[in-house]
């Protein structure tokens, strides 16, 4: 049974739907992220669970209990904001006792539970110190570390790492991961970075347009896109179009077995980093642009269907240079088909 449930959530501002009948299951422990552009409503749907927005319809429940009707401080649950919403007089270990304090948890008990978070979240020595004279990594620990320390039921993430320089973000969301695994507290993370929701995640919702396109493992998600938007939202994708024909699937000079697939016009779509260049069959080609990037390179090439975008390792290998002819070419089962968008 699950341990968190959305039951068809909405959420209506005036006329504008912002979640629209979201439903989602949420084991113990588990590690969820809400991904997707600006405004596809995963925030709100954080704000929903946490208390702050009233939903418009659906329920919410935790552990069997419906949440919906129960005021945020009273749900047990610790939130990280993205501005981590530190109080600026007070030291790390006076913000980390805050709600235990509003709890009205013994002295004694505040100070062995506000010790062992600084250990979790390695700040030991640093409890006396102030928000101001803490790096933007330091107080991104401390925020954790207050919404740890009341042992939430679940814990809300609201892009507690956007603040942070690309560097020390992915450093971040390293520890992050261990934190919560040696915690094992149920996550909800709201993020944008698709990269982060990959990293972190045991499952990924993405959303668009107030509902759920997808809800998978990350790496179901990146391989096997239920939607074009899931396909272009994760990352680079080449989408060409395609024809089948008995079995055979055919893109310009190229052409792919796929046995007991549908003959009809298609599009076929492939990641960049699956796609290597080949010395006979393949999609004929040339090298508009090859931009060096360092772990990688990344090539436009010119075919006859479309631009396609390629990743090669770099691994030392000589790569082909700007103006070369080449050929493409891939694994069929790297392609993911799906049919032509209509004209409205």
């Amino acid at each position: 049974m699950a341990f968190l449930e959305l039951r068809a959530l909405t959420k209506r501002f005036g006329g504008a739907i912002a979640v629209d009948r979201l439903s989602l299951t949420v084991d113990k422990g588990e590690f969820v992220s809400l991904l997707g552009p600006s405004g596809c409503g995963k925030t709100t749907t954080l704000q929903m669970i946490a208390g702050f927005v009233e939903p418009s319809a659906g329920a919410i429940l935790l552990a069997e209990r419906d949440l919906t009707t129960i005021k945020p401080a009273a749900r047990g649950l610790g939130i990280v904001f993205q501005s981590y919403a530190l109080f600026p007089h007070m030291t790390a270990a006076e913000n980390i006792a805050f709600g235990l304090e509003m709890r009205r948890v013994a002295k004694a008990e505040q100070t062995r539970r506000v010790a062992e978070v600084l250990a979790l979240v390695g700040l030991t020595g640093l409890s006396d110190r102030y928000p101001r004279r803490m790096s933007g990594g330091q107080q991104q620990r401390v925020a954790l570390a207050r919404a740890l320390v009341i042992k939430p039921d679940v814990l809300l993430l609201d892009e507690p790492l956007s603040n942070l320089d690309a560097k020390l973000r992915e450093e971040m969301q390293v520890e992050l991961r261990q934190i919560q695994r040696t915690v094992g507290t149920t996550t909800i993370l709201v993020t944008h970075d698709q990269g982060e929701a990959m990293a972190l995640s045991d499952r990924i919702v993405v959303m668009n347009r107030g509902r759920a396109e997808q809800v998978a493992r990350p790496t179901e998600i990146y391989q096997s896109p239920a939607t074009a938007f899931v396909a272009d939202f994760l990352g680079k994708i080449n989408v060409l179009p395609a024809t089948v024909t008995a079995g055979v699937i055919t893109i310009g000079t190229g052409s792919w077995a796929a046995p007991g697939t549908a003959d009809g016009t298609v599009n076929a779509s492939v990641r960049p980093e699956r796609i290597g260049f080949s010395d006979g069959a393949g999609l004929a080609g040339t090298i508009r642009a090859k931009v060096f990037q360092g772990h990688h390179w990344l090539f436009q090439v010119a075919t006859e269907v479309d631009l396609v975008l390629v990743i090669a390792p770099n691994d030392g290998r000589a790569m082909p240079g700007e103006g070369t002819t080449v050929r493409l070419n891939w694994r069929a089962e790297d392609m993911v088909l799906s049919q032509p968008e209509r004209a409205s």
